[in-house]
């Protein structure tokens, strides 16, 4: 995992310093936001909420609790951002494949949801990072499978492969394993337990999902196989049009990593487990 290099102190403090800059640049006077030629900080401001889509249901980038908390290194993530505008945050719980438009027409100011920089989605919108880099990998309960290393080892018409609806997994299965059945699930909970029951003989998901869905599932006969399969950069996907909130979230990402803090959340997230005894 990568880890920041140092830097001079005076660097340190300019890197830490810019968001609050750009946020100054963008503050209430007298009660009324300041022109700041964006359309999207304009209406989070004036609002008092910064409203960030997200599956929650991806762990441990982001996932809802037994008590309906969504937690992981996206609310974190996204926490950081609301602090650093001055605003609260609130998080809306939507299938993954209603984010992108849900942030096209407004009902939300950002996504962070485990969502793959791609050329497709980036010209629908932009990205700001990555803050993570992925891979695809395989969940399966059959040994014959687990050994797998390339996409046609998979590619068989006598197999089923569960993805999630609208993202880039399902998109790996259409194009490298066509021969497959493919069936898609509306989340992540959903794909696993079509494997579980031998509804489907394979999961293609990143290799973090597979990771906890066989982590959450000890007694099982999962077996995944982490050969990262492609590169996925995951990213903070931005209403389009919008220079100055690309470049607001661009430099507090760039904060964080080069603090150590990125770093640190990642350590939190996917090195420490303990956070999987509260889900359900």
């Amino acid at each position: 995992m990568h880890r920041p290099q140092t830097r001079p102190t005076r660097w340190t403090r300019w890197t830490l310093a810019a968001p609050l800059l750009l946020l100054l640049g963008c503050s209430h006077v007298g009660g009324t936001p300041a022109a700041t030629y964006s359309p999207v900080l304009d209406r989070i401001l004036s609002r008092g909420e910064l409203v960030v889509g997200t599956a929650a249901s991806m762990p441990p980038l982001n996932m809802t609790t037994r008590s309906g908390e969504i937690i992981g290194l996206e609310p974190d993530l996204a926490a950081y951002l609301a602090s650093a505008m001055g605003v609260k945050l609130r998080l809306e719980r939507l299938q993954f494949s209603e984010l992108l438009g849900a942030l096209e027409t407004g009902k939300v100011d950002m996504v962070l949801s485990a969502m793959t920089i791609t050329p497709e989605r980036n010209l629908r919108v932009a990205f700001a990072g990555p803050y993570f880099v992925s891979g695809k990998c395989v969940l399966t309960k059959a040994s014959s499978l687990a050994s797998a290393e390339s996409a046609a080892e998979i590619n068989s018409a006598n197999l089923t492969v569960t993805a999630l609806q609208g993202s880039t997994s399902q998109a790996f299965v259409e194009k490298l394993i066509p021969a497959a059945r493919l069936t898609t699930a509306p989340d992540y909970d959903t794909a696993v337990s079509r494997v579980l029951s031998g509804e489907a003989d394979v999961m293609i998901a990143d290799y973090p999902i597979c990771l906890v869905a066989h982590a959450r599932n000890p007694d099982s006969d999962l077996v995944s196989v982490i050969t990262r399969l492609t590169h996925e950069p995951i990213g903070i996907a931005l209403p389009a049009g919008d220079p100055l909130l690309l470049n607001f979230v661009d430099n507090l990402l760039q904060g964080l990593e080069f603090t150590g803090r990125l770093a640190q959340l990642q350590d939190r997230w996917f090195e420490d487990a303990s956070w999987l005894e509260q889900l359900p």
